[in-house]
């Protein structure tokens, strides 16, 4: 919808900043948002939030000169209201609508796109390994990654291509030199960054088992086998086969303290097993990805910590701020865990989500076999993960 060309508006709009706006949803201040995107983007991918109070009026109910009485009644004129759309046209041009029909309204500086480029770390204060541990978190898609640093070394696992700048900023600022960036496995929801920071003198590393799904550029980097050690400072991240979100599926052990499982295992579900063999694979990858939970994560003991690379918007943080929680409190919360195989396949098949958006483009790209420029592949990922299994069939009672 921001290809047109608004007309600007009579009035001045103040704008808000994606971080400013993500400050007063954390603080829970109470923030009543007005989207201006079409229906359908609207329910696929918006921002939530306990404090927020989200309503969708698409911009074009605003085009005539008077706006008409039964949208105005959708919106509520006792509170401050902040517009957003895409790309931030259309909610400017809406906002200044609705200001000189009385209301008290901001926009969003560069709409879902600015909002899509917030990215966060936060430290995992519960880890106990050597080095410090870091949890980046980007709420726009619920995308997780890890920087681990010890000494004057450090590593990234999971790191995304549009953030290739900040991975290397961030090492800078901590004094550290940036020796690995590792995948967990071939990603279908988000462009890797590993081959970018490769380019940058970065050791890049996959997994061993994602070479036969076709990657172009295995001979490029650091190809992981099961079992193999990287020295971070005085940590150690092991790598773990963990098939079954993938064949590829691997997840790492951070100094025998926290897991970075990846999708296969998530605070608040398990992976979907369908986004490599499509609906004729899924069982036997439900089947495999029963194996590696039970025999090699739930196997570790219980305070070992999960990390994964994804998390929903439901999903509560713990203490720390981070999306992370103990095995054995996965085992008393997540139904799943202590099912059967039969039971666990069947539950894990009844109630797939949609898969991500643009995921076949993504996938491909990420295997090396299309090139993708940096801003398609920006957009290419804008929206939710969709990664996981469905939570209701998952979690608890």
């Amino acid at each position: 919808m921001d290809e047109m060309d608004f007309p600007t508006p009579d009035v001045e709009i103040e704008s808000v900043t994606p971080a400013k706006l993500k400050a007063r949803i954390d603080a829970n201040e109470g923030v009543t948002l007005l989207d201006a995107r079409m229906e359908t983007d609207y329910d696929k991918w918006k921002i939530d939030g306990e404090s927020v109070e989200s309503i969708n009026v698409p911009y074009f109910n605003f085009l005539n000169e008077e706006i008409d009485d039964d949208i105005l009644a959708q919106i509520p004129g006792d509170q401050a209201i902040t517009v957003l759309c895409a790309k931030g046209g259309a909610s400017e041009f809406v906002a200044g609508s609705l200001k000189e029909a009385g209301y008290n309204v901001d926009h969003l500086e560069d709409g879902m796109n600015g909002w899509a480029r917030i990215y966060e770390a936060v430290e995992v204060e519960h880890y106990d390994g050597t080095g410090t541990l870091l949890q980046y978190q980007r709420p726009s898609s619920g995308c997780l990654g890890y920087l681990l640093h010890d000494g004057d070394e450090a590593a990234v696992i999971d790191p995304l291509r549009a953030f290739t700048d900040r991975y290397l900023q961030d090492a800078d600022e901590l004094g550290v030199d940036l020796q690995y960036a590792i995948d967990t496995h071939i990603h279908a929801d988000h462009i890797s960054g590993v081959r970018n920071l490769g380019a940058e003198g970065v050791e890049a590393v996959i997994p061993a088992a994602a070479v036969d799904r076709g990657v172009t550029y295995a001979d490029d980097v650091t190809v992981a086998d099961d079992g193999d050690e990287f020295h971070v400072g005085d940590a150690t991240i092991e790598t773990v086969s963990t098939p079954g979100h993938t064949s590829g599926m691997t997840s790492y052990l951070i100094d025998g303290e926290l897991l970075a499982t990846g999708d296969g295992l998530f605070i608040e579900s398990v992976a979907r097993p369908d986004l490599e063999e499509g609906d004729e694979g899924a069982e036997d990858a439900a089947k495999q990805l029963y194996e590696s939970l039970q025999e090699r994560v739930l196997s570790l003991h219980d305070e070992t910590l999960v990390g994964g690379a994804h998390v929903s918007d439901s999903a509560v943080p713990a203490e720390d701020g981070t999306y992370t929680a103990p095995i054995g409190q996965l085992e008393d919360n997540m139904a799943a865990l202590t099912m059967d195989e039969d039971d666990f396949v069947e539950v894990i098949l009844s109630d797939m989500p949609p898969r991500p958006a643009n995921y076949e483009q993504i996938i491909a790209t990420n295997l090396g076999q299309q090139e993708t420029g940096d801003e398609e592949a920006f957009e290419l990922e804008l929206g939710p993960n969709n990664c996981a299994a469905s939570q209701e069939s998952l979690a608890g009672d």
